[in-house]
């Protein structure tokens, strides 16, 4: 089962919401998180109904789900942000504002409205009474529309992890409108469970989730190794759990560059799922492995294609019984991954002739990945063989592991000879070898 991604309409402030539509849609995503704000679909607006029904037709032309978000930061006071809520003196502003978004959810066949506690800060009991008593409006108004509600715990709020749901969703007598939205960076910073195990607790339950990474605080693009949560088996569970509803990037500091985050964004979920699917796959048939490594980088693009067939090989029950057949039968990229791979799936250094391969080709790319830190592995001839192939090939010495701690005499007196000849021939030195060289002598 594929997931079905979108992506939140906060992330194109700068667009016209029909212009932002056409490019979600045109980038291959399914649905949309639809902010209602001043600037796309504002609920207070006079021809709310004309605006409504065209936003409709737009979205089943296009194909796209929707699901409502609530969190527009100056749509109810233009002082106060994302006041007031439902902890406020003025709740009713608020409660008003999430029937209007579940009318408007109930015109547009959207899949849930998301909504969440308050403002940082609140932990009393008359906090939560108001809580519980603004929820159950809303929940009342809900049902009677047909419209599924989606509670986002939130980091700091009085609401802030799943346990605290559950607390809130039975002190409401579990309604079944009351339904959860799962923010996955949020779940990262509030869970002790985990990611992938927080997505299965709330499993059940879930009508929206929101994706990003959440890294040091701040919402980051979705790039390999550029963020703190592992996606992979994050979206596996999510299919574990059977989860049909959309999951939406939420990325709203990224309107200026919307349509390019929004495309990087999309390969990268596409490329995560495909990984996790193929971690499974490996688990219960680790022989397909054969198959899977040469299409890593067609599934994952170039730039991540080293990290996912390493990531790959990591993930079988013994990553060193197909290293030497995967090194044999693949072409340079994939002989470079295996390098790569080595120091972890194989400490034992059993596959070293796999460095003394790559040492003897014409590929600086194997040169430098067969001096990483496998190459503890390699008699001391061959390695200097292999630092002096660096120089020769303008590599950098920054990338051969232990230079300093291995480098010696002999080292040296090779490389002094390969500089006259070079200075003989009219040639440059490289720099770094001309430093090592100082070092060694």
């Amino acid at each position: 089962m594929s997931l079905r991604f979108g992506y939140g309409t906060n992330g194109f402030a700068n667009h016209r919401l029909g212009d932002a539509l056409a490019v979600i849609a045109d980038l291959g995503y399914t649905g949309v998180a639809l902010t209602l704000d001043h600037a796309h679909l504002d609920p207070y607006a006079p021809d709310l109904p004309r605006r409504v029904e065209a936003l409709a037709a737009e979205l089943q032309r296009r194909g796209l789900g929707v699901v409502i978000e609530t969190g527009a930061r100056y749509l109810l006071d233009p002082r106060r942000k994302h006041a007031p809520t439902l902890l406020d003196d003025e709740a009713a502003v608020r409660v008003e504002f999430l029937r209007r978004a579940v009318d408007i959810a109930a015109d547009l066949g959207a899949e849930a409205v998301s909504f969440w506690a308050g403002v940082p800060g609140a932990t009393g009991a008359d906090h939560w009474d108001r809580l519980v008593r603004g929820c159950a409006q809303v929940v009342e108004h809900a049902e009677s529309k047909g419209v599924l509600l989606g509670f986002e715990p939130e980091p700091g709020m009085l609401v802030e992890t799943i346990e605290q749901w559950f607390d809130l969703r039975g002190r409401l007598g579990e309604p079944e409108p009351f339904q959860l939205t799962l923010d996955i960076g949020h779940c990262r910073a509030i869970e002790p469970h985990g990611v992938a195990e927080c997505v299965r607790i709330a499993g059940p339950h879930l009508v929206n989730v929101q994706i990003d990474d959440m890294c040091r605080g701040v919402h980051e693009h979705l790039e390999f190794g550029a963020g703190e949560i592992d996606f992979p088996p994050v979206l596996a569970a999510l299919r574990e759990v059977g989860y049909t509803g959309l999951v939406a990037v939420e990325l709203p500091r990224h309107s200026h560059a919307a349509p390019a985050v929004a495309a990087r964004s999309l390969s990268f979920l596409q490329a995560a799922q495909w990984l996790g699917d193929a971690e499974e796959s490996l688990a219960a048939e680790p022989e397909q492995i054969s198959k899977i490594f040469p299409s890593v980088r067609r599934k994952l693009g170039r730039d991540a294609a080293d990290a996912g067939r390493v990531r790959l090989l990591r993930s079988l029950p013994e990553p060193a019984a197909h290293v030497a057949k995967l090194y044999r039968d693949g072409d340079n990229d994939e002989k470079r991954a295996v390098l790569l791979a080595l120091p972890v799936v194989d400490p034992a250094g059993e596959h070293a002739d796999l460095l003394r391969d790559a040492l003897r080709s014409n590929d600086s790319r194997l040169v430098a990945a067969a001096l990483g830190p496998y190459a503890e592995h390699l008699g001391d001839d061959e390695w200097r063989h292999g630092v002096l192939k660096s120089v020769f090939m303008g590599l950098s010495l920054a990338g051969v592991h232990g230079l300093d701690a291995r480098a010696d005499a002999e080292l040296a007196r090779m490389l002094a000879a390969l500089r006259t000849e070079r200075e003989a021939a009219g040639r440059a030195f490289p720099q770094d070898a001309c430093d090592l060289l100082e070092r060694l002598t």
